[in-house]
């Protein structure tokens, strides 16, 4: 039989699974990856650090698994997106990877508002301009650390970086590259008329070719082999944006479901065959796994990863945590949490907090605050999307949340929609697989055949509590808006 390994970079945590050519995943290996924060708004990640955590874990994996490294005949990398991996001339790591978390571009970013380059570069790109885009971190090192921007060699993201140390190959691929406002969504290319628009003449030269998702980019090196265990020449495929990965394991086929993400970040996916040019907000296209097809999708950094940060801080695990939500009444709490710990989705610049305390509240209604904040934070493109695509009843739902019930009768009881939830452990890993098998012509249908899912049904009775309760969060934001 042949097997199939898939990577999971992400914002926290680097992952490896192997997986049959049934979906089945027969090992799983995954470790913390660092974030350097050396400076308010800084997010980055030691790109040497991250190489070798990623070996180690696939060494790991495929040791647990006891399966030959020669019955594995290919790799997938799925990755969080954004961010700026760079590389000097001579393909060396030049200082840290910049996360897409990271805001020291703000003032960059609030200065293209008032220029009006958002609205130029929407209808070239379909995306939308903040501080994480790779765009927004390269003109801020132009800015900053001129010297360092003459050095670089090549524009990465996480998975292309990654790709790199296993193969030796410099590529972008496709369904992240397409989100990074240097890619002209009409052509299919990059477009040196937006880098000119945002200052950074000459950069598209900078950006190695772009390489479809389940497209062969390369083959395990020596090098690589001996460090990760797998056989030299073993395929690697391009990879996904993991936002699309985790789509692709929701199985969206139309325009009635939506895939809701609870993870470091919030987002909301929709998938479409068409750009719609009636709609009056910007919402943001990037290429989906299958050629023909277009993801949509609203994105925050303001969901799970707020709730983590409070587990460090008070040494709590998630079955506790989930205990002392479910003993209270839901949405009866006046405390509200603003997830903006990592960023906001309310205005640039905003920050996290508490509001609503009073001396009888324990512990447990900070934990449901969080709960109720995420979700509200999720609600804000939830709402957008629904405008998107009217016709949507079904909402996926996947993400580390998903293993609590109490968060997720939640949100289905504060949306009123009935929640599907993909029974996959690893959807960046098994997204990243399913790339590996179609690039090295494995057909992956049974994988979608096999898939099982368990329901949430919404409990009408804590609808209009929970409503109400979010019209407070919704003031709540609007007034802290006037403190930015």
């Amino acid at each position: 039989m042949n097997y199939y390994l898939g990577i999971d970079c992400g914002g926290t945590f680097i992952k490896a699974a192997l997986f049959n050519t049934a979906g089945e995943m027969l090992s799983c290996v995954r470790e913390n990856v660092n974030v350097i924060s050396e400076q308010a708004g800084y997010a980055e990640r030691d790109m040497h650090e991250l190489w070798q955590v990623c070996a180690n874990v696939i060494r790991q994996t495929i040791e647990n698994s006891q399966i030959s490294p020669s019955h594995i005949k290919g790799v997938g990398i799925s990755a969080q997106g954004k961010g700026a991996f760079l590389l000097d001339q001579q393909n060396k790591p030049l200082g840290h990877a910049i996360l897409s978390s990271d805001q020291r571009a703000l003032d960059i970013v609030k200065q293209w508002q008032q220029e009006g380059i958002p609205e130029k570069l929407y209808p070239i790109t379909r995306q939308t301009l903040w501080t994480g885009h790779p765009v927004s971190i390269l003109r801020w090192v132009k800015d900053n650390q001129p010297e360092r921007y003459q050095q670089i060699g090549s524009v990465l993201m996480s998975h292309d970086y990654l790709r790199y140390c296993l193969t030796g190959k410099l590529f972008c691929e496709e369904t992240n590259i397409s989100e990074s406002n240097l890619y002209n969504m009409v052509t299919g290319q990059y477009d040196p008329v937006l880098a000119d628009l945002l200052g950074l003449s000459g950069i598209i030269d900078k950006l190695p070719p772009i390489i479809a998702a389940n497209q062969i980019a390369g083959y395990i090196t020596p090098e690589a082999a001996a460090l990760t265990g797998l056989c030299v020449g073993t395929a690697v495929v391009g990879g996904l944006f993991d936002v699309v990965s985790t789509a692709l394991c929701a199985d969206l086929d139309d325009e009635t479901k939506l895939n809701a993400v609870l993870g470091t970040w919030s987002v909301v996916s929709g998938i479409t065959d068409h750009i719609d040019d009636s709609q009056t907000l910007p919402f943001v296209y990037g290429r989906y796994a299958q050629s023909e097809k277009l993801i949509i999708h609203e994105a925050s950094p303001t969901s799970a990863g707020n709730l983590e940060w409070f587990v460090k801080q008070w040494h709590l695990d998630y079955q506790q945590i989930n205990q002392l939500v479910s003993e209270l009444e839901p949405a009866a709490s006046s405390v509200l949490f603003v997830p903006f710990l990592y960023g906001s989705n309310a205005g640039l610049g905003m920050q996290a907090g508490f509001y609503g305390l009073q001396a009888h509240h324990t512990q447990a209604h900070l934990l449901q605050a969080i709960y109720e904040g995420v979700l509200f934070s999720l609600m804000h493109h939830l709402n957008r999307m629904l405008q998107r695509f009217p016709a949507a009843t079904l909402l996926r739902v996947t993400g580390g949340p998903t293993k609590s019930k109490i968060w997720l009768q939640m949100l289905a009881d504060f949306t009123g929609m009935k929640l599907d939830v993909p029974q996959i452990e690893e959807t960046g890993c098994l997204g990243a697989a399913l790339m590996a098998m179609q690039g090295t012509g494995e057909s992956t249908t049974d994988v979608f055949q096999a898939q099982t899912m368990f329901s949430v049904e919404p409990n009408p009775i804590y609808f209009t509590a929970y409503q109400q309760k979010y019209q407070r969060y919704q003031q709540l934001t609007e007034a802290l808006k006037a403190m930015i």
